[in-house]
Parts: C-alpha cells; structure tokens; sequence
C-alpha cells in the first residue's frame, strides 16, 4: 500500500483495533459454517422469485463504531455430497457460476445485490445506524482490505460486500475468493447519465475496456435486455364507482346507495400504474443495434412482458371510511343533552326528572290523553319540543331523513288507519324463524345483534347518520327520538318490532338485550291489560301472550279451566301487587281458605283441610294422584321466571357472592334464589287442596322421589316411594319453603317479575346513553354488517386470497368482540383489515374494467384473462402469454396506446425540456411511437475471458446498468486469476 494511505489508517485507529475487527469478522463466519468450499446445485428457473430467501444478523464493532454483519441466503435442499465437487480441482466457487447463470435475470422481488449480480448468497456488513455511514476513500479501503484478509484468511467463497456512503444510494463493493481465483465487486452510481451510455453500443464499449482481455477477437459478449414501460393515464377508463349522492334521501335510497346497507368500494382509481417490462432474455453481440441514432428494440418484438401493478396507497374506500368515522364516534365524550342543547324536553324533564312530582301527578285530576298512532306524529310532536330550545332550522336531522330512518326502523307505524291500535298490535313482536345459515349465526360469535333485527337496523342507521347527516348530532337526535318511540310503546303497549320473542338472549349485545328485556315488559303489561278488559266484558280471551303460564297453548276441556288460563296472574293490576290480600269479597276470602291456609302451613303438609276450593289448575297431570286424598294430581298455571340482561345476572351473581360463606350468608342466598320454587309451590298447593311435600316432588322434581318395590305384611308386592336422601337433610329449603307455602294461585302471588319497574329501568338505561357509548354497543353489530357486505361483493369477484383474510377476520373478530369493552387497538386491527380487503376487491374491479373481462365474448379468454387478472394481484410480477400479441398483450398495447393519443399533445415547456434527452428524442421520433420512452432501461452484460493476462484461467464478467429518469447504476463484478497473472 502507498505510504500516504498508511498514514490515514494510522489516523483512523490503531493496528490492533483493526486486526481484532477482522478476527470478529471470521469469528462470525465460523458460527455460520461459511468457512470452505461452498457447493449446491446449478440454479433452477424463477427459484429466485418462488424461493424462500432467509437472514441472519450479529453485530461487530471497529473501535467505537458499530456495523451490522448480515447473511442473506436462499434456503435450498441439501445436495448429496458424493465428492463429485471435490474431484474437479478447478471448479469455479459457486459464486461466480451464479454470475453467468441466466435463470434468474430481472426478479422481481429480491434484495439489490441479487438482481445487480444474480448471486445466491452473500455476506453484508453495513454501518449499524441508520444515518451512519463511511464516507470518507481511506475508511472505504480499509473495510475493503479487510474483508479480504478475511477471505484469504478462512477461505469463505461466500461474497463478502461493504456498505459504503449514505445508506440510500446502496452503494457497496466487495470481493469474493476461491482457490487461484478472485472477483471484485465494483459500482458507479450517478444522478446524470453521461449520453454515451443511455445505449447498448456505449455499455458494451465501458465493459470491454474494464475487462481489458489482451485477446484479439473478443470471446462473444451475451445480453440480457429489459425496458420498462409505465402508464399512468386511465383517462379512458372512468373509474367505475362514483361517491354516492349524499343529499338523496328518498324511497328509502342514500344516492344510489340502499338504506340500511353499508356502502362499498373505492372512490378514486386504486390501481395507480401499469409497469409493463420487456425482456430480450438471451441476445448475443452483434444480432441487434441499439445506439444514440437507432434501435432495434421495439417493445411489441420483445420474447418477454411482464406486468406488474402499483396500487394507490391507502385509496379511499366507502367502507372503511364508514367503519373509521363511526370507531371516532366511541371516543367522544360529551352526552346526548350536551350534543342537542340542555333539557330539550323540559316540560316533560322536569317531572320525569324528579319522582318526588310522581304522587302529586296522581292525585290531580287530568284529562285523559289519547295517542295519536304513528311514529311519524311523535316524531312531529318531539321536534316542536325541540325546536323551542332551538332555532328552527337548528335540528339535526330534517323531518324527511328522520321520518324514513324511523319507518324503516318501525315498520309496522306505517299503517296510518284510524283504527291504529288493532293494525299495529296485529305486528307479532316476533320473525319469521330465523334462517340457519353460517352469516346469519354470526351475531352469535361476535356478539352483535341477528342481521334482520332492530338493533342491527339501528346501528347500520346511525353509521349513515354519523358519516352523511351531521355527524355525531344527528346520532344523538336519532337517539332521542328512538328512546322517546321506545317510552310510547311501553306506555300503549305496542310491541317494538325486528325482536326475537322470549327472554333476552345473552349471545347479543347488551343493547339488543335491553330492548329484548323492554319487550318482554311489553308484553306481560299487554297481557294483563287485555286480560282486565276481557274479565270486565266477560269474555274469555284464552292464551293470548307467549307468557300466560306454562300452559297457555295447553287450553283445557272445560270451560272452568279455559277461564282459568286466561284470566291467570296476568290479571293483576299495578295497585294489587302490594295489597292483593285486601279483598272486599269475603266470599273469595272463604273460598281461598286463607284462614285454614296460615294455620296448616305450619303443619304437616298432608293434614291441610281438605275443603279448600282448588284453584289455578291447568291439567291433569297423566295419571299421577295424590297421594294421600287420591285425588288426580293438577299442574298449577305458575308464574314464568323473571327474564334477565346480562348486567342483571352479573348484578345478582356479585349480590349472592358477596353474602359470603357464612351460614347466615348461606341462608340468605338460599332463600333469594328460592323465590321461583315458592312460588311454585303455592300454585301447586292452590291447585291440588290437602297435597303433601312428596306430591310435589313428583311433578317438579321426579328424579328425588324414589320408588322401589317391597313386599308387605301380607305378601303382596307393593311399590313404595320415599324423597331422596337431599330431600330428607335436616332444615332442607325444599321443606322450609313448603312449609311457608300457602296455598295462592299464580294470579294472585306477588309478581317474580315486575315488568313496570324493569320497563322504567330499561328506559332510563336507553335514555341516559351518550353517543359514544352507543358507538361501543354497536361496533360489534357494524363489524358483522361490514364483515356481510365483504363476503357478499366477494362472491362476485371469487378471489382465493380474499376468502383467506375474510376467515381470519372472522376467528380474529369473535375473540376480540367476546370480550366486553374489547381495547382500542384490537378493534383498529380488525377494521383495518376489512379495509385492506375492500381495497383488494376494488383493485380486481379496477383491473377487470381495464382489461374488459367482462366485455370478452369468448369463454376461454375471459377465463384467461380473469386468471391473469387474479395473479396481478397476488404475484409482484406476472408473466404475459404470447408477448403483445397475446389476449392480455393486445389490451395492454392499446391502454399504452391510448395514453400516447392522450399525451401527443404536450405542452410546450415540456416539449423544450424533452429535446435536450437524445434517448427520448430517438424513441419519440422512431418506430415505438405507440409507446412512451422507457422509465427504466435495465441491461446485463455478461462473458468468459482470461483476465488479467492471455495465459491466465478464462473467468466470468459480468456488468449489470440500470437507467431510470432519477440516476443511473453500474454493477460489475470482474474476475482475475491470482496464480498466473
């Protein structure tokens, strides 16, 4: 070395920092087994692009600086060391066979170094730090000499590289060695291409002078040729999908758009560009021209396109835009009076507010006021209330949207008739059985709401609301005006429509639950209510409700019986729950036996006076009978359990535990979670006078009473019965709770379930909700509509990969979603995704209007051109069947050529600044007019000479240049012999 050079290196560190540097270098090497010769098989074609490329990573330092050491490798099977590789002595390493290896020119997803040398393994040490990086010759000739001391040190033939300058120009030179023989890796990296090299002629000149072979006629240089081409300008083809209208709100149409449906789809182009690379594969020197004035390479001629798509980055897509602003709406924090303007109901407010007014307001005389009966005129008589704290015009929701959201949410208001009530109570609260397919039952797994049920309607209404008619406004408004309908169905007993009937049912959310709940409520005040009306005009209305008892649709033969099950406990009114002890009929009194009732409570069960009137009895049961009076054995109409939110059981679940182990605590949970089974029991002393604790076991509980054959005194078989061991343990709950047991049918108990209280509970539930708690009620039911409408437009396009991500949404959402209050950051994964398959879909739709599938009359292309379609899509590259003159390379041409028509015409500052490019002006001028000049002009030039001398071995040389309109790369990798040079 010059002696200059050793004095910057004695500036630079010491020798001793250095010679440990490259001791930590084969250190590294040695842990990767890398040492020695390398071997595998030669390369087969595309294993570049389908194979698996692997890294590893360990860290060095020189002095106080630190770089990185990384081994980038394909995986390959081993091959069968059988010393064939041993016996050639001259074998070339591998390395440096993969330089003249034509398999895997161009790929097109690769690190750098591959594509720039088409190597199959190599070793990078880089600056550790990103914004590090060696600058300076001296550092750069240091790291250089390094290495190889490295390599001739251990005898690695893996390419050892060094990242030199700043890290985004990918600069690096290396070296690789084997035995007598060694390659350098060198590169030339500018922002202005000198003109003499824009063309094949001028490359080839710059890598015959590197190489330098003394040889006279020149071994054949071979050629890898590749134009990139890009059209950008779709113009011709408008993209399909326009932004729905977001003025139009009629017949129940957002603009184009259903109501009650998410919308779907892109609204600006997401595939950007078309990258079209032709690729001459194998030309050898001499066979084409291509220099400053003419060229041979005309795009239509080329053996090889190939396609690849840049797709928009995040295109804005209808969905996705839906699902963000509503998962924005969750964050808010202000509530639905401080969104509308304080007590927009005052008048009503101040004697909802305070239930001190509850007595007074029953004490006044007031005139009875009589509903009129459709959505439409509560929703008229709601916004006068509101307006009178507001400007007119202030409302967020105009009377028009308002109306349709509130009829599509109650269908059953539209029915205008004057006689409204029988029109809408003819609505069953109920569907139609739902269907028992995979997207219905996914409310289950997501705990949302059934996909044909008011709250599913209700979220996908206020996900319209929220992102077209103002915003988080107009969803407290909706809000206010659907708990306002929800009180005024409760008050005139109108079922609320698009509910399952029964209890809540706890797969839902808690909201679709709440309404479950309201329902129910609903329907037991129905249900009394016409109950009162038919005993007072003397009629039997028999089982009207779903709730009348266990044995509503069981109507007896007589007519004792039938009167009986209608009039049941549904009789009650509010005022006799407290005081139905305080009748005025002593008759009933005498008849009921309550005297008789207290004292044989207390006795044993089957001493009670026989002369009670039996009542509440609904059928016989088969042919059991008592067994001391043996009497025919009734079943009691009894009182359904109460129904209950999973708030509610969570609720008493907390109640019950935190009573404790205690015997006292014991007790006291026993006796709140008997309230069921005494009630029954009361029923079925009411139903069956003189029964005894056994009688009941029977009919409730069979599997306690246990009857086995004995021979009595007379030796006659007999069966006798006893109560199970349980039954017989001494201060049972069975036998305490029917000793308190008194004989009152159903009717006449205290009710288990108070539907006004749960009815006022559910309400102010609903009325105290803020839109963002809405929000977290509802995204579950969002997410199933969104994940819905994704499956539903992906039928139509029928992608494999879409079906894959939409699985993983579903499995993904259904943990997330068990849960309650699932994190932020979950849900955002979740609605990422269903946005990242939204914009796939809209990127099929987008290249199938391009590439006219739909349009293709023939069968077998448009199959061919759908396949093509799909691999653009999932493949970073695809190859196109028969060049430009194929199906797909037809349409491609004329979407070039039509963008060139577009562009003929340009404008006269861009015309000064294209005459200064001799390379565009050639191409503009000659033959490939239908095609704009190439962005990327990739070339790879490759031969077999001895180097450095005549006599020395014949080894490869390759040199790879890559010109885009940004800069212009040189990467050449020139191998001399080390023996006889």
């Amino acid at each position: 070395q010059p002696e200059s050079e050793v004095f910057e290196i004695t500036d630079f560190t010491t020798a001793s920092e250095w010679e440990r540097f490259i001791s930590k270098i084969e250190e590294v090497l040695n842990d990767w087994k890398l040492i020695g010769i390398s071997s595998g098989k030669p390369l087969e074609k595309g294993v570049y692009t389908t194979g698996v490329w692997e890294e590893k990573s360990d860290e060095i330092s020189f002095a106080d600086f630190k770089f990185s050491i990384t081994h980038h490798f394909l995986v390959q099977e081993p091959s069968d060391k059988d010393g064939k590789e041993e016996l050639v002595e001259d074998a070339l390493p591998l390395p440096m066979q993969d330089l003249l290896c034509m398999n895997n020119d161009f790929p097109p997803r690769a690190h750098c170094l591959v594509r720039w040398y088409g190597l199959r393994e190599f070793v990078v040490i880089a600056p550790a730090a990103n914004n590090d990086a060696v600058l300076s010759e001296s550092k750069c000739n240091l790291l250089l000499s390094s290495i190889s001391i490295t390599l001739g040190n251990t005898g690695c033939q893996v390419p050892l590289f060094v990242q030199i300058h700043h890290k985004w120009r990918r600069m690096y030179v290396g070296e690789c060695q084997g035995p007598g023989v060694r390659t350098d890796f060198e590169m030339v990296h500018l922002r202005k291409v000198p003109n003499q090299y824009t063309h094949l002629s001028g490359l080839l000149d710059i890598f015959k002078s590197k190489i330098g072979c003394p040889l006279t006629p020149l071994p054949p240089v071979s050629m890898a040729i590749r134009l990139t081409y890009v059209v950008q300008d779709w113009q011709q083809y408008f993209w399909p999908q326009q932004p729905p209208d977001i003025d139009a709100l009629v017949g129940g149409e957002v603009g184009g758009l259903e109501f009650g449906k998410l919308p779907f789809g892109a609204c600006e182009d997401p595939i950007s560009e078309l990258h079209l690379a032709t690729t001459w594969p194998h030309l050898t020197e001499g066979i084409i021209v291509d220099n400053d004035v003419y060229s041979d390479l005309d795009p239509i001629q080329a053996p090889q396109w190939s396609v690849r798509v840049r797709k928009a980055d995040n295109p804005q897509c209808l969905l996705g835009d839906f699902l963000t602003e509503f998962f924005k709406l969750c964050r808010r924090k202000e509530s639905t009076d401080e969104i509308l303007g304080r007590s927009a109901f005052e008048e009503e407010g101040k004697e909802v507010a305070d239930i001190t007014h509850a007595l007074s307001k029953l004490t006044e005389p007031a005139p009875v006021q009589i509903h009129k009966l459709s959505v439409t005129n509560m929703v008229h008589s709601a916004k006068k209330k509101i307006r009178k704290h507001r400007g007119v015009d202030e409302s967020p929701l105009n009377n028009e949207v308002l109306n349709t959201i509130l009829l599509f949410l109650f269908p059953d208001a539209a029915d205008k008739l004057t006689d409204g009530f029988e029109s809408r109570t003819s609505t069953s609260a109920g569907n139609n059985p739902p269907p028992e397919n995979e997207d219905y039952n996914l409310f289950s797994q997501f705990k949302s709401a059934p996909s044909d049920s008011l709250t599913y309607k209700l979220a996908l209404c206020l996900c319209m609301i929220n992102f077209y008619h103002g915003g988080v406004k107009g969803v407290a408004h909706l809000w206010q005006e659907f708990v306002l309908e929800m009180r005024y169905r409760w008050e005139n007993n109108y079922l609320i429509p698009g509910l399952a009937n029964g209890p809540p049912d706890l797969r839902c959310c808690l909201l679709h639950q709440k309404l479950q709940m309201l329902n129910c409520c609903i329907e037991r005040k129905k249900a009394r209510d016409e109950g009162k009306r038919g005993s007072m005009s003397d009629r039997s209305p028999g089982g009207t409700a779903g709730d009348t008892g266990k044995g509503a649709n069981h109507s007896g033969d007589n007519a004792d019986k039938e009167k009986e099950v209608g009039k049941s406990w549904e009789s009650w009114s509010d005022s006799e729950e407290e005081f139905f002890e305080c009748l005025s009929d002593t008759e009933d009194l005498k008849g009921n036996g309550q005297e008789n009732g207290k004292k044989g409570g207390a006795k044993e069960g089957n001493k009670e006076p026989v002369n009670l009137k039996p009542e509440g009895r609904l059928h016989p049961h088969g042919k059991l009978t008592l067994l001391h009076p043996g009497e025919p054995l009734y079943i009691p109409i009894t009182q359904e359990p109460a129904p209950m939110t999973e708030d509610l059981l969570e609720e008493q679940s907390e109640v019950l535990a935190k009573l404790g182990t205690s015997a006292e605590g014991a007790h006291l949970r026993a006796r709140m979670q008997s309230a069921c089974l005494l009630s029954d029991m009361e029923s079925f002393k009411a139903a069956n006078p003189g029964c005894c604790l056994e009688d009941f076991v029977r009919w409730y509980s069979p599997r306690d009473y246990i009857e086995e054959e004995v021979v009595d005194e007379k030796g006659n078989i007999v069966i006798k019965g006893e109560l199970s061991a349980r039954m017989k343990i001494p201060s049972n709950m069975w036998v305490e709770a029917w000793e308190t047991a008194k004989p009152v049918p159903a009717r006449r108990q205290k009710r288990l379930f108070d539907d006004t209280r749960e009815a006022e509970k559910v309400l102010h539930y609903l009325a105290v909700q803020k839109p963002a708690d809405l929000a977290r009620h509802l995204l579950p039911c969002i997410i199933h509509a969104a994940v819905l409408k994704v499956k539903e437009e992906e039928a139509l396009e029928d992608t494999s990969s879409v079906k894959k991500i939409i699985k993983q949404i579903i499995s993904h959402s259904s943990k997330v979603l068990r849960f309650p209050s699932p994190e932020d950051k979950k849900l955002e994964e979740i609605i990422a995704q269903i946005m990242s398959v939204e914009a796939i879909i809209a990127r099929a739709r987008s290249l199938k209007a391009k590439f006219g599938v739909e349009k293709c009359e023939n069968e077998e292309e448009k199959e061919d051109l759908q396949r093509f379609v799909n691999c653009l899509l999932e493949q970073p590259e695809v190859s196109v069947i028969g060049g430009g003159r194929g199906p797909a390379g037809s349409i491609i041409h004329k979407l070039f050529v039509n963008a060139q028509r577009v562009s003929a015409v340009p404008p006269l500052d861009e015309e000064l600044r294209r005459s200064g490019s001799s390379e565009e002006r050639r191409l503009n001028t000659g033959t490939v007019s239908d095609f704009p000049p190439p962005t990327g002009r990739e070339v790879i030039l490759r031969t077999t000479v001895p180097r450095p001398a005549p006599y020395s071995k014949p080894l490869p040389q390759r040199m790879y240049s890559v010109l885009t309109k940004e800069d212009f790369r040189l990467a050449g990798a020139f191998s001399a012999d080390t023996t006889f040079f």
